[in-house]
């Protein structure tokens, strides 16, 4: 793997991705006791570490087996995150990996028996996935990889190609004139 000069330190791997929550309990009754990520930190405070602001807060972490962690910011005030208004709702979302297919489609019915609207099982050609929001209105993906490692390789061997075609694209229709 090539990495620009002068970049940063190897990164390796997904600590945690936070969002905030609408409600703490909530939020961990969904990922906790029907996605099965366990609750495994809480911090509570008054003032942000980073910037010295008076916000009060709870931080809630989800382990996910990996290591890695799903966290949420209840801000006490009962609201969630409003969606971006110049992004479609299927754009952000957060995938989680699972390791076979089988268990996506269990995951499906989990889901689908617990009342939560669930999108697929859709097939990207390399991954299947599901799709659904929790109770924040954050979209989340359960996905299962379908390549062989050769696939992947071909696809990692591509990929500068392909957002190069993509960005030559883009830029000719930003030049091409209004219909």
């Amino acid at each position: 793997m090539s990495a620009a000069s002068g970049s940063v330190a190897p990164i390796h791997g997904l600590h945690h991705f936070a969002w905030r929550c609408r409600d703490a309990e909530e939020t961990r009754h969904f990922y906790e006791d029907i996605l099965g990520l366990p609750l495994a930190h809480v911090i509570k405070a008054d003032t942000v570490p980073s910037t010295g602001e008076h916000c009060p807060y709870v931080h809630v972490f989800f382990q996910m087996r990996d290591g890695s962690y799903i966290a949420f910011f209840d801000l006490g005030d009962n609201e969630a995150a409003a969606p971006s208004p110049n992004t479609p709702a299927w754009v952000n979302h957060i995938a989680l990996r699972m390791k076979t297919i089988e268990e996506v489609r269990d995951a499906k019915a989990r889901l689908e028996a617990a009342g939560i609207d669930v999108v697929g099982v859709t097939d990207h050609g390399f991954v299947h996935s599901i799709y659904f929001f929790d109770p924040n209105g954050i979209r989340l993906e359960l996905t299962t990889e379908t390549l062989s490692d050769r696939e992947a390789a071909e696809f990692k061997a591509a990929a500068h190609g392909d957002l190069a075609a993509w960005t030559r694209e883009k830029a000719g229709r930003a030049k091409a004139p209004a219909a």
